[in-house]
């Protein structure tokens, strides 16, 4: 008995099986093997590259042969534990995320804010095109002196450059997301009479909230480099710091493994963001919405 085509019927099921149609019009479905299952894991086959990058990492400082300019994975990781184990490491890290959601999410309510004025006035959009126009080309380290001058050497500083850093990339992708509601759906909205507010908040943030998400990891990405960047120049208040300030400080006592340690941390952290929040919003909105597959 000869199998006319061989196809696979959604995400989830093709996961544990695949559907065989039959001459006949009948079909079997047969039980993916072990391999195929687990290859189709996107969380293992995701493992497996940060394990090749890691060995590749290891095969290339072993090659290297220099501790100071380049240390193995394994000298990193026990950097890394090391100063977890003291506490030191999670110290600065704390610090350096109570800082840096504090400026994200007053980026996300300023650029939330500058967008609905642009959806619902003229002179909010004006307001909009010239304000990004004007800022967004402007990087955030530049304004790291004016920032100095204006709220002294500490946080505020910092909280003020990534927030010019978070803004205008959310504003962008939440204003284009807005102009791409299709006309059928603010018509749907003309039809239930909702205006202002009501219509961003009912018709156009739900269409729109692909880009939103897009705009929201941008944002995230641009808020961990400008605080890496700020702490490395001005990070430290009254003898404390985050992990931009932890990365400078073992530069200059040439503990390099634990600078890639503090690197490392900024990419753990980086991945967990991608992988449990954002990817868990995307599954319980866009994805249910049946905006991406």
């Amino acid at each position: 008995m000869s199998a006319k085509k061989i196809t696979s019927i959604d995400k989830v099921k093709r996961t544990y099986e695949r559907e065989i149609f039959l001459k006949g019009g009948s079909e079997v479905k047969i039980e993916l093997s072990f391999w195929e299952k687990f290859f189709n894991n996107n969380f293992i086959r995701k493992a497996l590259i940060i394990v090749a990058l890691a060995v590749i990492w290891q095969v290339y400082s072993l090659y290297l042969d220099n501790d100071l300019m380049f240390p193995t994975f394994t000298a990193t990781l026990k950097g890394f534990w090391s100063v977890i184990a003291n506490g030191e490491l999670i110290e600065k890290t704390i610090a350096s995320l109570k800082v840096l959601v504090t400026a994200y999410l007053c980026g996300i309510l300023l650029a939330g804010t500058l967008t609905v004025l642009a959806i619902t006035t003229r002179v909010g959009t004006d307001l909009l095109e010239v304000l990004t126009a004007m800022f967004n080309p402007l990087p955030a380290i530049a304004l790291l002196p004016l920032a100095l001058l204006w709220f002294g050497l500490g946080y505020p500083s910092i909280i003020f450059v990534i927030i010019h850093a978070v803004t205008w990339p959310i504003a962008l992708n939440i204003y284009n997301g807005f102009m791409g509601v299709s006309n059928t759906l603010r018509m749907v909205g003309k039809n239930y009479e909702l205006s202002g507010l009501g219509f961003v908040f009912k018709i156009l943030i739900p269409a729109a909230f692909a880009s939103i998400l897009t705009g929201l990891k941008v944002g995230w990405a641009f808020s961990w480099r400008t605080l890496i960047a700020a702490e490395l120049v001005f990070g430290v208040s009254s003898g404390g710091g985050g992990l931009g300030w932890f990365i400078y400080e073992k530069k200059n006592q040439l503990d390099i493994d634990l600078v890639f340690a503090g690197l490392l941390t900024v990419i753990i952290i980086g991945i967990l963001v991608e992988n449990i929040i954002f990817k868990t919003i995307e599954r319980k909105t866009v994805v249910k919405w049946g905006m991406k597959f």
